[in-house]
């Protein structure tokens, strides 16, 4: 009679462990890996009051038409600069080049940038900063702008997926230091891709 009660506790906890451990949301796996990223208390930015109840970011659909092949003009004699944060940090930037491309039938331009301490960390001599700003700021998305990741590429051309555009780490705790977006990166449209504004609790 005991080990039959033992094994009814164990299906118990079996069942509602697995009902607790719900699959990572997302459409893309992009979507997937920072929905996993921010549910994993050891890694996620939110704050642990948000981390009880987050069940998965909120994004934009993926749209294709957000995806775009850019032309770069390299600008080889680029100086260092300070770029403010959202704290005292400064962190030292340069424009590494500028992206040009057509969306949705219009031309636009982005400054793109290389980190002066990035480009000394092993593993991330190659990574590039692409930050922007467009009209979706502050009513969908967050009103400081979005960030994108990027590599140098061994030729002229490089491919700008808007779907992969996620939010500063500031936006979901004010504890963390965030490159405050040049006004140069801002996009006179609506960028309806990436990820939305977080609603906290």
């Amino acid at each position: 009679m005991k080990h039959i009660f033992v094994f009814a506790l164990a299906i118990i906890c079996f069942t509602s462990c697995n009902q607790k451990k719900r699959p990572i949301k997302g459409d893309t796996e992009f979507q997937k890996n920072l929905n996993a990223e921010f549910k994993d208390a050891s890694r996620s930015p939110l704050k642990e009051k948000d981390i009880k109840y987050f069940e998965g970011l909120d994004f934009f659909k993926f749209d294709s038409t957000y995806v775009v092949t850019a032309i770069l003009k390299r600008t080889p004699d680029s100086e260092f600069f300070d770029l403010k944060t959202t704290t005292d940090r400064i962190t030292r930037e340069r424009v590494y080049g500028v992206l040009h491309f057509t969306l949705k039938g219009q031309e636009y331009q982005l400054n793109i940038y290389q980190g002066e301490d990035t480009m000394n960390e092993k593993g991330n001599e190659d990574y590039l900063f692409l930050p922007f700003l467009d009209e979706t700021n502050g009513v969908d998305s967050y009103g400081g702008g979005r960030y994108m990741d990027a590599r140098i590429p061994e030729g002229d051309t490089m491919r700008i997926d808007f779907n992969t555009a996620y939010n500063p780490y500031c936006a979901y705790n004010e504890k963390y230091s965030c490159p405050v977006v040049p006004r140069q990166n801002y996009l006179k449209t609506r960028v309806e891709a990436g990820v939305k504004a977080f609603k906290n609790h």
